[in-house]
């Protein structure tokens, strides 16, 4: 793959989480939205490396001010806040999404288990960041920063282990390739 093609593809990415991201829903002090699924897919598309790029990407233009975090907020307010720590931990689910990738060759049920334990990392580095920074006890960070996500994030992983092949499939190479990476 191409220089530009790769540099594209990343850039394409970051856009896509700037654009889904701030569609959310509010679910307490943590909103829902799509933006761990685009971070599951884009290995498919990237590979690791360049997913945690597009993610770190997406990361500086909100840390920039723009509008790009859970609904339509940004700047380093947003970052050192209470739902600061879900948004580093999509770094966590970017590595984890890629790596996965490479030692499952895509096949699904091991893909979304390792999809689920990426999910894992960005609950935990999440939750403890809640607990810091709203003063929550562990019971209460878990109640408003992880049940309520369970069930449409479990969703989210069925989907990406699905159709992430079909996105790899269409981008002409296997997700777990060294022209991928």
């Amino acid at each position: 793959m191409s220089l530009t093609r790769k540099l594209t593809l990343t850039a394409l990415s970051a856009a896509l989480l700037c654009v889904l991201a701030p569609l959310s829903i509010p679910v307490g002090p943590v909103p829902l939205s799509l933006a761990t699924l685009i971070v599951m897919l884009t290995p498919y598309l990237l590979g690791t490396g360049k997913s945690v790029v597009a993610v770190v990407l997406y990361l500086g233009l909100g840390a920039a001010g723009l509008p790009v975090f859970s609904g339509w907020t940004g700047g380093l307010a947003k970052l050192s806040g209470p739902t600061g720590g879900y948004l580093a931990g999509y770094l966590l689910l970017a590595l984890a999404a890629g790596l996965t990738l490479r030692v499952t060759g895509g096949r699904f049920w091991l893909t979304a288990a390792g999809f689920a334990l990426g999910t894992l990392l960005l609950y935990a580095a999440g939750t403890a960041w809640l607990m810091l920074t709203a003063e929550m006890t562990l019971p209460a960070a878990l109640a408003a920063g992880v049940l309520p996500f369970l069930p449409g994030d479990a969703v989210k992983i069925a989907l990406a282990a699905k159709c992430g092949p079909l996105l790899a499939k269409a981008k002409g190479t296997p997700p777990c390739t060294k022209e991928s990476n």
